[in-house]
């Protein structure tokens, strides 16, 4: 049996053909075979054609004879250790998985009679989900309910991670495109299903750091939280923030969160123990904090704030406790992040490098990202999201 490899490869240029050929040639290069597996990002820029973009990655990856190709239209690319936006780009990961089944599948949406509202179809079932150990999912954000999907993975595909995100090349419908196998779509979602010796492992790295003591929600209405142990949620908010630094307080302004304990028999709660959600909005006439969950009385929650130094340091430790060796990585961060959070577009493929090795890795800057978190599959925002493969 042939050993499993991975390859990475970036391609440039306004030029899709070319672009997508050079990512191909680099991703394939050392492989030692066909891969069975390709999955790949392209960008167009702000004025290039989704049309021959996406027709190109899907001839680049015929031609190398690719088993089982997955693709997204995107705002921005990573690959061979760059993050580049708003630039005609196509990055391409490729893996040689012998032994691995691997199950393409095509997510579709439409509305059913009234009583039943949006039917998903598409979602392999039954034995087809037999072993497996993680599924990659693109989804268009303007014709697929995805934050309904991501909620019913759990009943859908039990066990089974999902990795991926929405696409991101477009704001408005009907200007993403989506690659599965040969086929170009604009709408719904495309995925596949990684079997039993995938070996893959996941990351989420919401970027997060607490402010402020782990609290019990004692009084909420919906998404509007009004007690936190006993005093208005508004004024528990102030007093945390105000005996912050002066530097400190400046940043709660610009990143407040709040973090919702995943586990709430938790003796202690640490990093990677709260799932994060924006603060949407203050009412310091009810003493209430508006956020973007509805959260029940009894959670514990507590406040966050999301800066470049904290989103930086989460996602090097997260990835610093992975245990065993990481040969290839795929890398799903939050449009939100890139240069809008850091310096450069570089930033969390760095940390990934810095951290795992110089290994392979691409991915894509989505419009939001799928990911589990505590054991359970999420929507989320501004997180460096990572599905890593063993040797």
């Amino acid at each position: 049996m042939s050993a499993r490899a991975f390859g990475e490869g970036l391609g440039t240029g306004a030029d899709p053909v070319a672009a997508a050929a050079d990512a191909f040639g680099q991703a394939t290069r050392d492989l030692g075979g066909p891969p069975d597996l390709v999955v790949a990002f392209v960008s167009c820029g702000p004025s290039g054609n989704p049309d021959a973009a996406a027709a190109a990655v899907s001839e680049g990856a015929r031609r190398t004879g690719a088993g089982t190709v997955v693709a997204t239209s995107a705002h921005g690319v990573i690959g061979a250790g760059r993050g580049l936006e708003q630039t005609s780009a196509v990055a391409v990961f490729a893996a040689r998985l012998p032994g691995v089944s691997l199950r393409p599948f095509r997510l579709t949406a439409q509305v059913g009679p009234q009583s039943e509202g949006v039917q998903v179809g598409g979602t392999p079932v039954g034995p087809l989900i037999e072993g497996a150990e993680a599924a990659i999912v693109f989804v268009d954000p303007f014709s697929f309910p995805v934050r309904g999907y991501v909620e019913a993975a759990d009943r859908l595909l039990p066990g089974i991670p999902l990795m991926g995100g929405l696409a991101s090349g477009a704001d408005s419908p009907g200007g993403n495109r989506l690659v599965l196998d040969g086929e170009i779509h604009d709408d719904g979602g495309v995925g596949v299903l990684l079997g039993a010796g995938a070996g893959v492992r996941t990351v989420v790295s919401q970027g997060c750091r607490p402010i402020g003591p782990p609290m019990i929600v004692t009084a909420a209405e919906a998404n509007h939280l009004r007690e936190l142990a006993g005093r208005s949620a508004y004024a528990k908010l102030g007093e945390i923030v105000s005996a912050l630094p002066p530097e400190e307080q400046q940043q709660a302004t610009r990143g407040l969160h709040l973090g919702i304990a995943i586990d709430e028999y938790a003796d202690e709660h640490g990093r990677g123990d709260f799932l994060i959600r924006t603060l949407l909005g203050i009412d310091p006439e009810a003493g209430a904090v508006a956020v973007g969950e509805i959260v029940e009385v009894g959670r514990t929650v507590q406040f966050q704030v999301r800066d470049a130094a904290g989103a930086g340091e989460d996602l090097a430790a997260l990835l610093g406790d992975l245990a065993a060796p990481v040969s290839g990585a795929l890398l799903f961060s939050c449009n939100g992040r890139g240069t809008t959070m850091f310096p450069d577009a570089s930033h969390d493929v760095r940390v990934l490098r810095e951290t795992l090795g110089e290994i392979p890795a691409a991915g894509f800057f989505a419009a939001g990202e799928i990911g589990p978190v505590g054991g359970r599959n999420h929507l989320h925002g501004f997180t460096a999201s990572v599905l890593t493969f063993g040797p």
